[in-house]
Formats: structure tokens, sequence, C-alpha cells
């Protein structure tokens, strides 16, 4: 079957704008700014549904339930931007299954256990690293570019923006916890296999089917968990939805904007981006539920340099050639 000359040069044609550095600039801070926005909303959300800290498994119940509604709003937006619906293919399932394991439901899981037995600000550290993970995942395991100094300089450099801001003058814990911080770092593995995941799938289903169908099947799993595990909600308001509304948003449009800037750049471009995730979430946690301290100005600052230092080292110095 012959494809008309102009459906491809119009595939080119998007092609080449999302990958245009200020275009995948714009997109990635779209995301990490919605990112971050979800730390402070989600501590919304528990006061409005008045779910206590120390219930594990009533936040993870909470959380597949937001998954299932990103999920379902993916779809129907998907749906209506290429003007037909979303359904996926039966080649696409295993697909599909593998990114709700990582991307949702270990990914999730991991952060909670690990956050329930951590710190803030170690758990804010431990999970800015999943950059670095991201990267050499991308590299090393699955082959999807090369690694070069210059990633890893940018990721240092961003990495070190990530504790300045954490840090906020206080105290890191330097215990080690199997539960704690093993947790964490399964969640920032698990983030790193689902974007290097959704680079390759991506190549042949469309990233925004992949994101909203494996929110529905991760969100689904999570639910259960949660209620096998004990969690349970008995508490809802207006404001309770509303919010539960505003945070699957967050889920839909980030990361169906995230799986297509991997689709068409490499991913230590896309990935670096990351690193302003933590950043956002504390400065939008200051401004909001007012978690700030006198030391909060400057850290900020200085993090927010070293966040945009590393990040032109890694797409302005030379040219990133995809693989």
């Amino acid at each position: 079957m012959n494809i008309p000359e102009n459906t491809i040069n119009k595939t080119e044609q998007k092609t080449d704008f999302l990958q245009k550095t200020w275009v995948v600039c714009v997109l990635a801070l779209v995301c990490t700014f919605l990112w971050g926005s979800a730390s402070p909303c989600i501590k919304l959300g528990y006061a409005y549904f008045q779910i206590p800290s120390s219930e594990t498994w009533t936040q993870v119940l909470f959380a597949g339930t937001r998954f299932i509604l990103a999920g379902v709003l993916t779809i129907l937006i998907g749906s209506a931007l290429n003007r037909k619906m979303l359904v996926p293919t039966k080649s696409s399932l295993p697909s599909i299954a593998k990114l709700a394991l990582f991307q949702t439901v270990l990914q999730y899981i991991f952060f909670y256990i690990g956050l329930a037995h951590n710190s803030g600000v170690k758990a804010s550290i431990i999970n800015g690293s999943n950059t670095f993970f991201v990267i050499l995942l991308a590299s090393l395991l699955f082959h999807q570019e090369k690694l070069n100094f210059k990633k890893v300089a940018g990721c240092v450099i961003g990495f070190a923006g990530v504790i300045v801001v954490s840090i906020n003058g206080k105290s890191i814990d330097m215990d080690l916890s199997l539960m704690g911080d093993g947790s964490l770092f399964l969640c920032a593995i698990s983030y790193a296999v689902s974007s290097c995941l959704m680079k390759n799938y991506s190549k042949k289903d469309n990233p925004v089917m992949l994101s909203g169908y494996q929110f529905i099947f991760g969100g689904i799993v999570m639910v259960i968990l949660g209620l096998i595990m004990g969690g349970r909600i008995s508490h809802v308001s207006v404001s309770a939805i509303l919010m539960l509304f505003y945070l699957a948003c967050i889920s839909a449009v980030a990361y169906s904007l995230w799986g297509i800037l991997l689709k068409h750049n490499p991913v230590s471009k896309v990935a670096i981006f990351g690193f302003t995730n933590p950043v956002f979430g504390v400065l939008l946690s200051a401004w909001w539920l007012g978690e700030g301290s006198k030391e909060l100005g400057i850290n900020a600052l200085v993090a927010l340099v070293l966040v945009c230092i590393g990040i032109c080292i890694v797409n302005y110095t030379g040219k990133v050639k995809s693989e």
C-alpha cells in the first residue's frame, strides 16, 4: 500500500518540530512543573480525604484510583486529538502490561513504602537520582544511545541542584535501611526502566495510547492491592473529588507529553529535565503549603542555576545525535 507523499511530509515535519531544543525544553518543563505540583497536591488530597500519613495502603488505594481516572482521561483526550478511538492491538498488550508494572505499580508502591520509612528530605534526594538511572540504563542496558562525559557531567551538576533544594536547612539522616532507602532506589530504577521501555515501545505504538492503558491496568492492580492490604477511603467531599480529578489530569497530560518527547528524541535529552521536578515540588510546596524556611530563597536560586547548567551541558554543548 502506497502512503501519500503529503502524509509522509507532515509526519517528518512533526518529528522535526518535536526535536527542536526549545520545543523539548518547553514541553518537558510543562511535564516537570505538573509533576512538581503533584507533591503538594497529594498532601492536600490526603487532607481532603482524611488519609493519615501512616496508612500506606490507603495511600496506594488513593493512587490507584487516581491512575485509573488518569488513564480514562488520557484515552479520551488522545482519541479526540487523533479523531479516532485509541484501542490497543493484541501485539501491544504485553508492552502495556510491562509499562504498567514498572511505570505505575512498582514505581509508586516502592515510593510510598520508602516514604513511610524515610524523611522527606532524603526521599526527595534519592528520588531525584532517577534521572541518573534513566541515562545509565538507556546507555548501558538498552543501548539506545552512547554514554559520554557530557551526559555524566550534566547529571552530576543537575543532581547537585536537587540536593541543594532538598536540604533547605535540614539535616540528612545518613542511616541506611532496606525498607526506606532500598525501596526508594527501587522506585527510581522502576521509573528509569519505564522510560526506556516507553522509548522502545513508542516506535510502533502511539505513546498516548500506551500511557492511557498502562495507567488503567496499573491503577486497577494498585486498587486491588490497596484493598487486600486493608486500605480504605471513608471520607469523600467535593474538594476531595476535585483534587483527585486535578491529580489525574497531571498524570494524563504529563506522561502523555513525556512519552511523545521520548518517542522523537534521545532519552538523555528529555530525561535531564527531570532534575527540575523536585525543584518545582519544593517551590510549590513552600507556596501552597507554607513548607519553607528562610534558607529556601537562596537554596532554590542556587538549585535552579545548577539544574539549568546541567540541562544546558547535555542539550547545548555540541549536538546530541539520535542513535
